[in-house]
């Protein structure tokens, strides 16, 4: 098995790009609109990609691969614990944001802004086994987080 030291910036890329791609999909392919609270865990994965391609472009410098690696690591987390928020909104364990509610995007007009569906920040619009989109944000960010702090403390070697 190969054991790289690029193994976990790979992993800080590929993993916001799949979690963030598959938010994409979901809103422009499925027409599952965002919320308020979905955009905001979108931002650290949109920080993250940004970071572990720095930290793949920096390579050479062991140091500086391995910094902005960790702040990918913990941009995903961050997303995660937002997902964390939103779905405990959404499951009713606690209130959310007031304000959360948003039209879906389109063309801005007063036609447009009266025919938007008004977006709901408590009320999941997707589940799978009784787990909204924001709990599987949660899970899989969490976990890529930790897996990536993981492969950074592993001992680097080239091959086995």
């Amino acid at each position: 098995m190969l054991k790289s030291r690029l193994s976990a910036p790979w992993v800080a890329l590929a993993a916001p790009v799949l979690l963030y791609g598959g938010a994409l999909v979901s809103q422009y392919g499925f027409g599952l609109h965002p919320c308020e609270m979905c955009y905001w865990q979108r931002w650290p994965h949109q920080a993250a990609i940004l970071l572990a391609l720095l930290a793949l472009m920096l390579h050479r410098n062991d140091t500086a691969m391995r910094l902005f690696t960790r702040l990918a690591a913990i941009a995903i987390a961050i997303s995660g614990a937002i997902g964390i928020y939103h779905a405990g909104v959404e499951y009713g364990f606690w209130e959310g944001v007031t304000t959360c509610a948003r039209g879906a995007g389109g063309r801005v007009s007063l036609d447009a802004m009266i025919n938007a569906p008004l977006i709901r920040c408590d009320t999941a619009q997707w589940t799978l086994f009784g787990i909204s989109l924001a709990g599987f944000n949660a899970i899989f960010s969490l976990s890529a987080a930790a897996l990536i702090l993981t492969l950074l403390r592993r001992k680097t070697t080239t091959a086995a």
